[in-house]
Formats: structure tokens, C-alpha cells, sequence
């Protein structure tokens, strides 16, 4: 029997869609999809640069217009891999024009912009998401399944922490393609936005509701050249941030993104302790989990290494055989797959936009509280 059609019309042409195009791709040859994946068209400014994507990747077409691949009969779902000043504004419009919607993170620039993002979306009753991949890692994951089932008991503290390297010259410009994260008009900010992000999103999937939170962020190189115009302007976004938090558990965290930590490329890692057991998950070694549980008889009581790679773990019996690993764009292939099996069965998948958008409101409250110099509440 032949399978229904889902058409997928991609806006951005950068690493995110090169990622996402992988997605697409192999989501259906590893996993038993409800839906035939098209890759139907892909849309970008640069006409020469996107319909040379779209011949790699396979795309039946290309547009430079997203207004116009919107308007689309035959596109079913629109993938925002854009910066991310245009996720609201393209969001809407697909989600007015009935389509489905998944975008990548951070879901708005702040929290307004996510409101209305997440309003449109549920007007329309169109199926959503965000790109938060790293929920999709199968350690992560198997992380999650543990704590749910309450092996953990009462949760103390979560700590986390994303670092980076690679703004740390003061001749790098800011804004236009490549480094528009630099600029605070299309970025929204800097790493709060762009790093923190991702690690609040885990952390709220893991374990729960941040309540309230007390911040500081630096901008270390306060002007720089602009691309597009060539003028030195002030840098408006934050270069390191760092923020204390309190969960609506009880439970305390600290959480540090910077793009100023010499040596580290990608250096994402996250523990969480509490009253039976202690976990410890690095994006470096992405397939372990260390893990402590106090109620191990005494005399082989220690930190435990689970390498996470066999088929009764998360997501892995998709793959190969057990022993053998998988990498970060299998995270995203994960998220599609879930996103397509979840429409199939009429049924969400988290991240939605709504989770989307509590990420945003604690990102608001860590720039606001880095401003004031006090504890802030998160938003509603």
C-alpha cells in the first residue's frame, strides 16, 4: 500500500537546513514513517546559492521568496532554518496558510514573539515543534526515562553549562550571513538566546519548571565592524552568560554559556543529583551516562560508565548493531521521526511551541535579572 505524501518546503540554506535536509532524508529509511518524505522545495535570498542546495540535497525546487512557498498548494509542512528574526513573522504566515510548522530554536527573539507564534499555531490547530535536538540524544533520553520512573527520588541540583570559543577576536565583524548572531536585531541576544537555550530546554524536560532566577552577562568586545555596512557599532549581544535558578521543585541549579572559553568547541554537559542517585551526561562523549545510585551494596557502591549504544535504549534499535555508535545529526533525523509518526497519530510533539515559547520566558527573565541585578520571576 502505497503511503500518503508529506511535502516539505525548507526556508534557510545554512548549517540548520543542511541538518534538517539530512532529517528529511533519512528519517524514512530507518524508521516506519506514516507519511512519504518529498523534499519539495527549499527557499533562500541567494538564487544561484539555493537552487545549487536544492540540487544536492535532492529538492524538487527552489524559491527565493518564502511568502511564495508559503502560498504553495503542494507544500504541507514549512521548516524555518532561518535567522532567527524572521521565525515569528514566517511562523504566522504558515500557520495562517494551514500549514504545519517546525522551527528552529530559539523559538522567538523574546518571549512576545513567541506568544504570537504559539497563539497562531493553536488558532490553526496545525502540528508544531522546535528544533531543541538534544533532547534526542538516547543518553539524554534514557536520562529522562530514568527520572521518570523516579530512580532518582527527590531532586537537589541540576547544573549545566554550554562553552564555546570561536568570538573571541575582536577583528571578527558582526552581522550579515554567517555572523548575524552577533548582531542583537536579528539574534535577539547572544549566547542567553543562542547557547543557555538549548541547556534550559533539556533541563525544564528533565526536570521541570524554573521558578525564578538570578543573572549576570558580559559583553567582553563592546563594539565591532558591521558586514553590511562597514560602520563600527556597539555589540548588543551578550558574550557569556551566567545565571543561578530555582525549580518549581524545590531543586537549585547554575547554568554558564560563553563563546569566550579558550579550547572548548562545543563543551555542553549537565548533572543532576538527587536523594538516590546522581547523573552526569557530556556532549563529548555523547553515548555515556555516568551514574551513581546510593541503595548499590556498599562495597561496589561508585560512579557507574553506561555506554548508551544497545537496541533496549532509546532510538538505537533503529540503527546498527549494538556497540556501535551514532552522532549528532542522528538527533535530528529523531526529532523528524517523531514529529511525522506523531501527525500520523494525530498527537503533538514536544517540544511544541508552547514549550518552545517557556524556553523564551526563562531566557527573558536571565537578561532582564542581568540588568537589575536581582532575582527575577519567570513570566507566564
Amino acid at each position: 500500500m502505497s503511503k500518503k505524501q508529506l511535502n516539505v518546503g525548507l526556508i534557510g540554506y545554512g548549517f540548520m537546513g543542511r541538518t534538517h535536509s539530512n532529517a528529511f532524508l533519512q528519517a524514512g529509511r530507518f524508521f516506519d514513517l506514516p507519511y512519504k518524505v518529498n523534499l519539495k522545495a527549499v527557499c533562500a535570498r541567494n538564487a544561484d546559492r539555493v537552487k545549487a542546495f536544492a540540487e544536492n540535497w535532492g529538492y524538487e525546487s527552489s524559491e527565493t521568496d518564502w511568502r511564495k512557498l508559503i502560498e504553495r498548494a503542494d507544500i504541507d509542512l514549512i521548516d524555518i532554518a532561518s535567522p532567527n528574526d524572521t521565525h515569528a513573522e514566517i511562523a504566522i504566515a504558515a500557520a495562517k496558510a494551514g500549514k504545519m510548522v517546525m522551527c528552529e530554536k530559539p523559538l522567538g527573539r523574546n518571549a512576545d514573539e513567541a506568544r504570537a507564534m504559539v497563539a497562531a499555531v493553536e488558532a490553526a490547530k496545525v502540528p508544531n515543534t522546535v528544533w531543541y535536538n538534544y533532547r534526542r540524544v538516547p543518553a539524554v533520553t534514557m536520562l529522562k526515562n530514568l527520572l521518570d520512573d523516579g530512580r532518582f527520588g527527590r531532586i537537589f541540583h541540576y547544573r549545566a553549562k554550554f562553552l564555546q570559543d570561536w568570538t573571541i577576536s575582536q577583528d571578527l565583524p558582526q552581522g550579515g550571513e554567517g555572523l548575524w548572531r552577533f548582531d542583537v536585531s536579528v539574534a535577539g541576544s547572544g549566547v542567553t538566546g543562542d547557547l543557555l537555550a538549548h541547556n534550559i530546554d533539556t533541563a525544564m524536560w528533565l526536570n521541570g519548571p524554573i521558578k525564578e532566577v538570578s543573572a549576570v552577562t558580559e559583553t567582553f568586545i563592546k563594539e565591532r565592524k558591521h558586514n553590511l555596512t562597514g560602520d563600527v557599532q556597539p555589540v548588543g549581544i551578550d558574550d557569556a552568560s551566567l545565571f543561578l535558578c530555582r525549580f518549581e521543585n524545590g531543586s537549585l541549579a547554575s547554568f554558564e554559556a560563553t563563546r569566550y572559553a579558550r579550547g572548548h568547541k562545543a563543551l555542553y554537559t549537565l548533572e543532576i543529583n538527587g536523594e538516590h542517585c546522581s547523573a552526569f551526561w557530556d556532549l563529548h562523549d555523547l553515548h555515556r551516562i555516568q551514574y551513581f545510585d546510593h541503595r548499590d551494596e556498599g562495597i561496589v557502591r561508585g560512579w557507574r560508565n553506561i555506554h548508551v549504544s544497545d537496541g533496549d535504549q532509546p532510538y538505537l534499535k533503529h540503527w546498527w548493531v549494538p556497540g556501535l555508535q551514532i552522532g549528532y545529526e542522528h538527533t535530528f533525523t529523531h526529532q523528524f521521526a517523531d514529529f511525522v509518526t506523531a501527525v500520523g497519530e494525530g498527537k503533538t510533539c514536544a517540544p511544541t511551541f508552547r514549550e518552545g515559547m517557556a524556553t523564551d520566558l526563562v531566557t527573558d527573565a536571565v537578561l532582564k535579572s542581568a540588568k537589575t541585578r536581582q532575582w527575577e520571576a519567570v513570566g507566564q
